[in-house]
């Protein structure tokens, strides 16, 4: 049966100037005489003025818009073509088009109950004994001591952030924290939200003493500090030094009081590192050290929402204090099916040899070619910096940043052939560290590697010779 039009209400028998005339079952009808005069005067009126009041607001979105346009850094929503080579998105294990895991999600839904949507908040009708079983065994699967499940890992990190932190309280964060970290902690209590250098430990400590040092309450544990970090940063790929970070929190002669709690995101880090994918922090054996882990369901695991791992106590305070849990309609049930799916693939063991090409053949592939092309590219004349620079070091994680000035134009070509990588501009990325972002995933091959390797070279040539013509038209106009 096909969608049907909802029949019109009935307006009624009165009528006035102020609106169109209608029949006795409420139908209108074309109005005449003075009436269609009126209607007609005040609806041009209504017109006139959401005109003025459209026109004035969009002229101002239209010249910021033109701001971003002008600079090159305008964001627009694009699809990507079905055969093209995906070298962007964040599907890390290549789980969104794996077969097997379609299969399980599918026999999860039926094994489940009926239901589609949640109902609600999950402190009203959105929550269910299904919910809370699947917290319980994520938080055993990061040998966590509870989890609470959250619609996205924005809002986590939202509702986190906004939150925990007491009035008085520091939140010291890595400079390259993510944006919805920055977004908590506009809405929080804290006194001071405080950066420290991207990975630098030594900015971390002066950071720290300098807390200490100035404040009585944070000295003698009245007060409390949150460092944030996260395991591996999205726009570099690289990875935060947590022994280190884990050690210096531990030197009582820095903090005396013992009062800083470490807060890491996982969200990149999920599925690739650790057993069976549990993560860096549990790879490194830190679970005891970490208050609260943020563990994202939409990159490597193929899925949607996320999981704040914590203390049972920290647990029930988020459950009554983070308003992007109170207020919103929790995850449907479809949602939260493909996330067991997901987890009980990676708990299987059948994410494993995905794993290994993706870190131990892929990644060292890619950049060993992407060293050998910087090398054949200086060997061919001009300086290659000047169009692409690429990682001295292999990255420890998927995710390669190669520096360009024309990151825009790059990716487009690249997209053009069939590969599609991501330009990388500010306010995303620093001025001066523009990027094409590539992402490798399980499912790629190092043929597609090669494809992908060739095309940028062809592009740097290209470039190459359409720069050396204009400076050769530049000269002859000098003459």
């Amino acid at each position: 049966m096909g969608w049907a039009e909802p029949s019109s209400p009935d307006i009624g028998e009165k009528k006035s100037s102020a609106n169109p005339p209608t029949t006795k079952t409420g139908a209108f009808r074309e109005p005449c005489g003075a009436d269609a005069k009126t209607y007609e005067t005040m609806k041009a009126d209504r017109m006139e003025s959401r005109t003025k009041k459209s026109s004035g607001l969009e002229a101002t979105l239209s010249r910021t818009l033109d701001k971003r346009r002008s600079s090159s850094t305008i964001r627009q929503l694009t699809t990507t073509a079905p055969n093209a080579v995906d070298f962007s998105s964040n599907d890390f294990l290549s789980l969104a088009t794996n077969p097997e895991l379609h299969h399980s999600f599918l026999q999860e839904l039926e094994r489940g109950p009926p239901n589609t949507g949640s109902g609600g908040s999950r402190l009203l009708d959105g929550n269910s004994t299904y919910a809370e079983t699947l917290e319980r065994q994520i938080a055993a699967f990061h040998n966590a001591p509870a989890g609470l499940l959250c619609n996205s890992g924005f809002d986590a990190n939202v509702g986190l952030f906004s939150c925990l932190p007491q009035p008085g309280d520091i939140i010291i964060h890595d400079s390259a924290i993510h944006a919805s970290v920055h977004d908590g902690m506009r809405l929080s209590r804290a006194a001071q939200c405080l950066p420290f250098a991207h990975n630098e430990i030594a900015s971390l400590r002066a950071v720290l003493q300098t807390c200490v040092a100035s404040d009585p309450t944070i000295l003698h544990g009245q007060r409390n500090i949150f460092i944030a970090v996260e395991t591996v940063y999205s726009m570099d790929g690289d990875l935060a030094p947590l022994h280190v970070i884990v050690a210096l929190l531990r030197d009582k002669t820095l903090l005396p009081a013992s009062n800083a709690y470490l807060i890491v995101d996982e969200a990149h880090s999920t599925g690739l590192y650790g057993a069976q994918g549990r993560g860096l922090v549990c790879e490194l054996g830190f679970e005891n050290d970490v208050t609260v882990r943020l563990h994202t369901f939409g990159k490597a695991l193929a899925a949607n929402g996320a999981v704040l791992l914590c203390s049972p106590v920290v647990r029930e305070y988020l459950v009554n204090y983070a308003r992007p849990l109170i207020y919103t309609t929790f995850m449907s049930f479809p949602a939260l099916a493909g996330v067991k799916a997901s987890y009980a693939f990676l708990a299987s063991g059948r994410a494993e040899a995905l794993r290994r090409n993706l870190m131990g053949v892929l990644v060292p592939g890619l950049h060993a070619r992407l060293l050998g092309l910087q090398e054949e590219l200086a060997v061919g004349g001009g300086a290659t910096g000047e169009l692409l620079r690429v990682p001295v070091e292999c990255p420890r994680s998927p995710i390669f940043a190669v520096l360009s000035p024309e990151p825009k134009v790059l990716a487009a070509y690249c997209q053009s052939k069939g590969f599609v990588v991501r330009g990388i501009v500010p306010p995303t990325v620093d001025v001066g560290t523009e990027r094409i972002r590539i992402c490798l995933h399980g499912g790629n091959t190092v043929e597609q590697l090669d494809g992908l390797i060739a095309v940028i070279a062809a592009w740097v040539h290209m470039r190459r010779a359409q720069m050396l013509e204009s400076r050769a038209e530049v000269s002859r106009a000098r003459l």
